[in-house]
C-alpha cells in the first residue's frame, strides 16, 4: 500500500501511525471481535499435500494481497456511501 506504519501499545490500544503524516491509520475496533476468538489459529497444509498431492495455487503473499485489495475496496464503498469516513 505504500505506507509505512509505527506501532504503538499494546492489545485493543494499539494503533497503527502513518510514520510520513503522522496520521493514525489503523486502530482496533471491539466491533469486529469474534464471540469466540481464539489466541492462535495456524493452518498446516501438510497432511492434505502428503495423502491428497495437493499444492496450494495461490502463495501466501498473493493471499495477503487479494485480502488486502478486498478490504480497500470494500473501504472505498463504504466512504463513497458516507459510512465509516476514513
Amino acid at each position: 500500500m505504500g505506507r509505512s506504519i509505527e506501532w504503538h501499545g499494546k492489545g485493543v490500544d494499539e494503533t497503527g501511525t502513518d510514520r510520513k503524516s503522522n496520521k493514525t491509520i489503523v486502530r482496533i475496533d471491539p466491533t469486529y471481535f469474534r464471540p469466540t476468538e481464539v489466541d492462535l489459529l495456524i493452518g498446516d497444509a501438510s497432511k492434505a499435500h502428503q495423502k491428497l498431492g495437493w499444492k496450494p495455487k495461490t502463495s501466501f503473499a498473493e493471499l495477503v494481497s487479494e485480502m488486502v485489495a478486498s478490504d480497500l475496496a470494500i473501504a472505498r464503498r463504504e466512504v463513497a456511501n458516507g459510512k465509516n469516513p476514513v
